[in-house]
């Protein structure tokens, strides 16, 4: 077993981990929780991965179940202390909502991104001022000046903290062509970010495909979601749906995140070639008055 840096996959592999070790010894969770003497609600929370657990807890929790083997205990207490780091998006829980932050955090750890959009540039990809006209002019309600500046500190610290690695994870992104027509923020803010655009799909670690709007109806139009893979085998692929006003994270859903990995290959080929999306890119900000 793997430990590694970032809390959120690792409470996501103790989830599981504890989930197992408790049907393998034959437990309900209720059981649990009466030998425990915890209350039922807190052990679901633990084994849903939305709490972490304490060291000693974890210890008394493995003892119940019969796990006594000292490396394999160790390794799982390494995983719950991994699980209950803080990271700089923490801070933010009273600024974004849970599941963006949980995606940010599953986004640290993913090896591999598969993105689709069909309205605006995904976050990761936005330039400074992109991004506060769409926070701005994007927001459901009114925000306030001071809650724009913060949620615009967090896009450039998130962009900093993934692009900025010496080795980001592999980007696949799909456009719908109505991202790069849509002026957003005025022309010289729609043409700095399409410029942007051309400059990272020249990046190794980056593919940008555009599906033009001759294409005409796909699979990507009922909102944008975001695939994400890891290096570990046992860590299963995530899906994010963002939609307004509710964004979801998926996991343990196979059939369902199989459809949409399906759907993503059906854009991929439906999309131009890397090379023609970069000439259309610069064609886009080049013809903006």
């Amino acid at each position: 077993m793997t430990i590694g840096q970032r809390p959120t996959v690792r409470r996501r592999r103790l989830r599981s981990e504890l989930r197992q070790r408790r049907e393998d010894a034959g437990l309900t969770q209720e059981q649990v929780a009466g030998e425990m003497e915890w209350s039922l609600s807190k052990l679901v929370r633990i084994e849903a991965g939305t709490v972490g657990i304490s060291t000693n807890d974890l210890r008394a929790l493995l003892s119940l179940y019969g796990l006594r083997e000292r490396e394999h205990v160790e390794e799982l207490l390494e995983l719950a202390r991994a699980a209950r780091q803080r990271m700089w998006w923490t801070s933010y829980k009273n600024t974004l909502g849970p599941a963006y932050l949980e995606f940010i955090g599953f986004v640290a750890e993913a090896s591999t991104i598969r993105y689709f959009h069909p309205m605006v540039v995904p976050g990761l990809l936005q330039t400074e001022d992109y991004a506060r006209a769409v926070i701005t002019d994007g927001a459901t309600g009114v925000l306030e000046p001071e809650d724009i500046d913060a949620r615009v500190d967090i896009r450039m610290t998130w962009i900093n903290d993934v692009l900025g690695r010496p080795e980001p994870p592999t980007f696949l992104v799909v456009l719908d062509e109505a991202v790069i027509r849509r002026r957003v923020g005025g022309a010289a803010v729609m043409r700095a970010q399409l410029r942007h655009l051309a400059a990272l799909a020249g990046e190794p670690y980056m593919r940008i495909a555009v599906v033009p709007f001759t294409a005409g109806a796909h699979p990507g139009l009922y909102g944008s979601f975001a695939l994400l893979e890891f290096t570990d085998p046992a860590d299963d692929t995530i899906l994010y749906l963002e939609n307004a006003p509710t964004d979801m994270i998926l996991r343990d859903r196979p059939t369902e995140i199989s459809r949409y990995a399906v759907a993503f290959d059906r854009l991929v080929d439906t999309a131009l070639a890397p090379e023609e999306t970069i000439a259309v890119l610069t064609e886009a900000a080049d013809s903006i008055d």
